[in-house]
């Protein structure tokens, strides 16, 4: 991922691999012919952890526009407000 800072890399990979060990007891559940409530408590744990990553990989990048508009100094900056409006449109 590009203009990631590694902490921010380290917390995006580490719930991605979650969702991996997560989709693959979802997998092995369905191999397995185990309860419905079984498989759709796993996949609910898949969903969240992807919606995680995936809301940690559009804050980081936002934090990133944020830095480099503050870096070269011009107009185009965002402003709270349209990151805001960013994120929504995203999520």
């Amino acid at each position: 991922m590009q203009a990631c800072d590694p902490e921010s890399q380290k917390k995006i990979l580490n719930r991605l691999r979650r969702a991996q060990g997560q989709l693959n007891a979802v997998i092995n559940a369905v191999d397995a012919d185990s309860s419905c409530r079984d498989v759709v408590t796993q996949l609910a744990a898949v969903s969240r952890a992807l919606d995680r990553a995936g809301f940690a990989i559009i804050a980081t990048a936002m934090r990133a526009c944020m830095n480099e508009a503050d870096e070269e100094g011009g107009d185009d900056r965002l402003t709270p407000e349209e990151l805001e409006k960013l994120f929504l449109t995203l999520s």
